[in-house]
C-alpha cells in the first residue's frame, strides 16, 4: 500500500471511530431523538470547530477576528473542567443568542454567515456532561489538517445519506449523487461562469460542480472567484445548515448560500446583474406555494404548483445564453392551462435541446413519480428535441434504497450525448428526436414516450411481423363487420 492511502485510510478509520463515539454519546441525550435531532446538533458543532480554525488562520496574517475571545471555540471547547450545568447555560442562553446576533452591512461578510447558520439552532441536548463528551470527541478532529478535512467532507457525505433517509421517511427527499454527477457533467460547466441552485438542500450540486471545477483554480484569486460563483438559495432552517457545513468541509470556507425562499428571490431580484450563467437544480415538486408567492408571478403564470413556479423562474434566472439541467416530474410536462403556457414560454425563450427519461423509481423509496431531467439553453427558441430513455439494467425491474441507480448506468447517455456541442447524435433503441412543429400541434405536450412499434419491428423475426399484420388486419375487418350489421339493422 502506498503511503499517501495508508495515510487516508489510517485518518479515516480514526475520524470513523471518533464520529461513532459522538453519535453513541447522543443517542445516551434524552432530548435527543433519531438522526434527525443528532445529526444537526452534530453539524454545527463541527460548523464552530472548522470556523475556529478559520480564525486561527486570520490571527496568524493579522486580521481582526470575527467572533469575541470568550465566544471562540477555543476559550470554552478546550476547558475540560467546563461542563455539566454551567456549559449548558452558556450555550443555550450566551452563545447561541451571540451568534444568531451579529451581522454586517458588508456583502459577504462571515458574520452575516453566522447568524444565517445559527439563526435557527437548537441545542436539544439535556445533560451538559453528556455535551462535554460531545464537544471533547470533535476536539480531536483537526481542521487544519487536509487530511482530515478531506476524510471528514467523506464521512459526512455518509451522514447526509442517512439523514436523507431519514427525511424521506417523513415526506422530502434529495437528489441521488449519480444523477447529480451527470447532471453536472452534461451541463459544461466552466471556471469563471456563476452556478446557482436555487433549491440547494444539502448543497450536493454545488458541492458536485465545486469538484468539477476546483482542480482548474490554481491560485488564490481564481479559488476565490469558483467560490463567489457557487450560489445557493434554500428556505428550510436544516437543510440550510446541513449544507453549509457541507460545502464547508469540501474546502468553501465562506459559502455562498442564501436563507430564504428562492421563488420569492427570484421572481424580485429582476436586474440583470442577478442572472447567472448555469443553473443546476433539483426544485420540490408535488407540492403548493403560498398564495402570496403565486401572485408575484406575471398575469397568466400565476399557480400554485411549485415546479411549473421555479421552471418560469429558472428562465427569467438565466443570462442570455446561460443553460440549465433541472428535475422536473412527467406532470410537469403535459396539462393543460398555466402548464401549457409555461412550456410554450420554455420553448420559445431557450433551446430545449434534451430531454432525459428516468426510470421511475430512481427516486424509491420516497417517491415513484417517474421524474426527468430537462437540459436547456437560453439561446433562442428550440427547434427540436432530442429524448433519451435510461431502462434499469437487464434483470432489474427497478430500484430501492438498498439498491440505488448507480452513476454507470448513465454511460450509454453519456457517450451518445456528443460532447458539449452534441454532435453526430443518432437515433436509436434509447433515443428519438421530436421536431418543435410536433410538439406545438401537440399543445406544447412534452410527456413523449419512445416509439416503441417502429424501434421494435426489425428486431422481430418476419413470421411474428407478419402474424402481427395478419392479427391487426382481422381485427380491423370484425369492427367494420360489426359496424355494417348495426346499420343494417337500423334501415
Amino acid at each position: 500500500m502506498a503511503p499517501s492511502a495508508k495515510k487516508d485510510t489510517t485518518s479515516r478509520a480514526r475520524l470513523s471511530a471518533v464520529i461513532k463515539s459522538a453519535r453513541d454519546i447522543m443517542r445516551k441525550d434524552a432530548g435527543l431523538n433519531g438522526d434527525l435531532d443528532r445529526l444537526p446538533l452534530l453539524s454545527w458543532l463541527l460548523f464552530l470547530r472548522a470556523f475556529d480554525a478559520l480564525e486561527a488562520e486570520r490571527e496568524v496574517t493579522g486580521e481582526e477576528s470575527i467572533i469575541k475571545p470568550d465566544y471562540q471555540w477555543r476559550a470554552w471547547a478546550d476547558d475540560e473542567t467546563f461542563t455539566g450545568e454551567d456549559l449548558l447555560s452558556f450555550i443555550n442562553n450566551e452563545l447561541i443568542p451571540y451568534l444568531r446576533g451579529l451581522s454586517s452591512d458588508e456583502p459577504g461578510d462571515p458574520r452575516n454567515v453566522l447568524s444565517q447558520v445559527f439563526g435557527g439552532v437548537q441545542n436539544r441536548m439535556l445533560s451538559g456532561y453528556l455535551f462535554r463528551d460531545l464537544v471533547n470527541q470533535i476536539r480531536k478532529i483537526d481542521f487544519n489538517s487536509s487530511d482530515d478535512i478531506h476524510t471528514m467532507a467523506f464521512l459526512y457525505e455518509s451522514l447526509l445519506k442517512e439523514m436523507r433517509d431519514a427525511a424521506g421517511d417523513s415526506g422530502e427527499f434529495y437528489t441521488p449523487r449519480p444523477v447529480i454527477r451527470f447532471m453536472v457533467e452534461q451541463t459544461f460547466p466552466k471556471l469563471g461562469e456563476s452556478i446557482l441552485d436555487p433549491a440547494c438542500g444539502t448543497g450536493g450540486f454545488l458541492v458536485e460542480a465545486y469538484t468539477e471545477l476546483a482542480p482548474q483554480a490554481t491560485g488564490r484569486m481564481l479559488q476565490q472567484q469558483l467560490v463567489y460563483n457557487l450560489r445557493g438559495i434554500e428556505k428550510k432552517p436544516l437543510p440550510y445548515l446541513l449544507c453549509m457545513m457541507n460545502l464547508t468541509l469540501h474546502g468553501i470556507s465562506a459559502p455562498n448560500i442564501l436563507n430564504a425562499n428562492a421563488l420569492r428571490k427570484m421572481i424580485a431580484d429582476t436586474s440583470p446583474s442577478t442572472q447567472v450563467d448555469i443553473i443546476l437544480t433539483n426544485p420540490p415538486f408535488g407540492g403548493e406555494e403560498e398564495d402570496s408567492i403565486a401572485k408575484s408571478f406575471p398575469s397568466g403564470y400565476q399557480t400554485r404548483e411549485t415546479a411549473w413556479l421555479f421552471l418560469h423562474a429558472v428562465i427569467r434566472k438565466l443570462k442570455p445564453g446561460g443553460r440549465c439541467a433541472i428535475v422536473l416530474p412527467n406532470g410537469a410536462l403535459f396539462g393543460e392551462g398555466i402548464g401549457t403556457k409555461i412550456r410554450k414560454k420554455l420553448l420559445q425563450e431557450c433551446n430545449l435541446h434534451t430531454i432525459v427519461r428516468l426510470p421511475q423509481s430512481v427516486f424509491a423509496p420516497y417517491t415513484d413519480i417517474p421524474s426527468n431531467l430537462l437540459f436547456f439553453e437560453k439561446t433562442g427558441p428550440t427547434k427540436e428535441i432530442w429524448f433519451y430513455q435510461i431502462d434499469p439494467p437487464e434483470g432489474r425491474k427497478g430500484y430501492s434504497k438498498t439498491k440505488p441507480m448507480r452513476y454507470e448506468e448513465y454511460a450509454a447517455c453519456a457517450e451518445w450525448w456528443g460532447g458539449e456541442e452534441r454532435k453526430e447524435r443518432r437515433e436509436n433503441d434509447h433515443a428519438w428526436r421530436v421536431l418543435i412543429s410536433e410538439i406545438a400541434e401537440s399543445g406544447y405536450d412534452l410527456n413523449i414516450l419512445k416509439p416503441t412499434v417502429e424501434a421494435s419491428l426489425p428486431h422481430h423475426p418476419p413470421v411474428d411481423i407478419l402474424k402481427e399484420i395478419i392479427s391487426t388486419e382481422n381485427s380491423i375487418t370484425a369492427t367494420l363487420i360489426s359496424l355494417l350489421e348495426e346499420l343494417d339493422s337500423e334501415a
